[in-house]
């Protein structure tokens, strides 16, 4: 359960990757930080997996949501004339690094519990 949203992100690239879709300069922007909201909701879908706390319905509604805020954000600012977009990267960003951070701690957390076992296991049958 807890590679079901990889799995979802690298499919997801992958039909990207072969649809070959151009997106206008004017949007880049827009879709950029849509793909970061994106990806740092998905980074959250693991943490909460790796934490037995994931909820389905929160991790739909912050995808959409976040995604949609985030693109919100940018059409603002650039109405404004004022690089709006720019918080929700850094917004973003930081979150994104927490949540890595985050997974790796858990991961191998779980991976030295596992090799600590192990090597009780091999001291109790030695």
């Amino acid at each position: 359960m807890i590679w079901l949203p990889v799995l979802g992100l690298i499919i997801g690239a992958a039909i990207g990757f072969i649809a070959n879709v151009n997106i206008p300069v004017a949007y880049s922007s827009y879709l950029s930080i849509a793909i970061l909201a994106a990806l740092d909701t998905v980074l959250g879908g693991v943490r909460a997996s790796l934490e037995k706390s994931f909820d389905a319905t929160v991790f739909l509604s912050g995808f959409f949501f976040n995604t949609l805020l985030a693109a919100l954000l940018a059409y603002i600012g650039e109405q404004l004339g004022v690089d709006l977009y720019l918080a929700a990267v850094v917004a973003f960003g930081v979150r994104l690094f927490q949540n890595i951070a985050i997974v790796r701690r858990v991961v191998f957390g779980r991976i030295g519990k596992r090799h600590g076992k192990e090597a009780e296991r091999a001291e109790v049958e030695a």
